[in-house]
């Protein structure tokens, strides 16, 4: 009782000091502010709807539809590890999401069974191994970049995923032996074509309602984009068919109520850390943060380790809707932005960002959490260093 005291008082002393010592006078700060609101109505806008929502229904596909002999099979701690974290690895270029959407999709795997390595590859792949950002990395900031940029990500996600699984064995293997005990195998009702027909509908919604223009006139990617929503519309009324045809009623709500239980654990938490993420460095290309966009350029210059320790760190906070990472860097680059750090900031800023940070903290717990940022921030250093050193 007392201890919860302490913690009210804590909390109103924190409020009012807050509130006692707000700067309103200063521009940037008010600026700041109301910028972490204009970057939350920015997210909300454009990703929620067609990115987030999509993601958290394939979340609860996977959580109540698929099985966790499945799970267990391809990711589990009994799987090869060459099929376990291939699987894993190549699942960005399937999904080509950001770093928040991959976060229910990687909850549902982690919680229906899948061992600790395999789901943290599948964590940073999601949003790192996009084949359309690579293609336009190496078109936009030039074919090295882009190429080095394919090559750390792929190699990033496998070597953390088994660090990870390194690290905390015991932990996970102790995690892993509730799901290995089961009564009886779960029957399946459908068979594994119709199952497989059922989330690449989903997962088909998903990519093209997120699908964005390209940079570039012309071209088969802003031919798809230009038609977007009626393969969207076209997907949604297959995945209508499937659900009267296929399903139970009693299946589609317990669907329902599994996506609804991830929404209130990462919904929240990511919406805080959106409007963290705005006040502090702004949105993108509006050097309207708390902190100015001069001091970020002036840091990340030449190839020094610091440079790319500071780019690594720097694109972990920042949050990247996905490709919005290219024209970014571009402005960077212009701006005397070393190619090392560059790379640095492409191979960390994608993969992670404050709001994802929370979700993920939420899901694994604080020790797991600062391992995993930690090995991409450090191995976005070294990669980053390597590379500016050989450019």
């Amino acid at each position: 009782m007392l201890q919860n005291n302490w913690q009210k008082l804590s909390i109103m002393v924190a409020v009012f000091l807050v509130a006692y010592f707000m700067p309103l006078n200063s521009p940037r700060f008010t600026g700041a502010v109301l910028e972490a609101l204009y970057m939350l109505q920015e997210y909300a806008r454009l990703h929620v709807l067609t990115c987030l929502i999509p993601a958290l229904f394939i979340a609860g596909a996977i959580a109540y539809f698929i099985s966790r002999e499945a799970v267990m099979k391809y990711f589990g701690s009994k799987a090869k590890k060459w099929v376990a974290y291939s699987v894993a690895s190549v699942s960005g270029a399937i999904l080509a999401v950001c770093s928040c959407t991959v976060l229910p999709l990687f909850a549902g795997i982690y919680k229906r069974g899948a061992g600790l390595g395999p789901a943290i590859a599948f964590l940073y792949s999601g949003p790192a191994i996009n084949i359309l950002a690579i293609a336009m990395t190496a078109r936009i900031l030039g074919a090295r970049l882009g190429l080095a940029r394919a090559i750390g990500a792929v190699v990033f996600s496998v070597v953390i995923g088994l660090l990870m699984a390194t690290i905390f064995h015991k932990e996970d293997s102790e995690r892993l032996q509730g799901f290995s005990i089961q009564q009886k195998p779960e029957t399946e009702k459908r068979s594994l074509a119709q199952t497989l027909f059922y989330f690449i509908n989903l997962i088909a919604i998903l990519v093209f309602a997120t699908w964005g223009r390209s940079a570039q006139p012309g071209g088969i990617l802003n031919a798809i984009y230009s038609i977007k929503w009626y393969l969207v519309v076209l997907f949604l009324g297959l995945l209508a068919i499937i659900l009267i045809r296929w399903f139970e009623r009693f299946e589609i709500s317990m669907w329902i109520e599994s996506t609804w239980s991830f929404a209130q654990q990462i919904l929240p938490l990511l919406f805080v850390g959106v409007l963290l993420a705005g006040f502090l460095t702004g949105r993108p290309g509006t050097d309207a943060g708390i902190i100015p966009a001069k001091y970020v350029q002036l840091v990340v210059g030449g190839n020094s380790i610091r440079a790319n320790f500071l780019a690594s760190i720097i694109g972990a906070f920042m949050y990247f809707a996905t490709l919005t990472e290219v024209p970014i860097l571009q402005s960077l680059l212009g701006s005397g932005m070393g190619q090392g750090p560059a790379l640095a900031l492409l191979l960390s800023g994608p993969a992670l960002s404050l709001p994802s940070m929370l979700v993920i903290n939420s899901i694994l717990g604080p020790k797991k959490t600062f391992t995993y940022v930690a090995l991409v921030v450090v191995m976005s250093t070294i990669a980053g260093y390597i590379f500016g050193a050989i450019s």
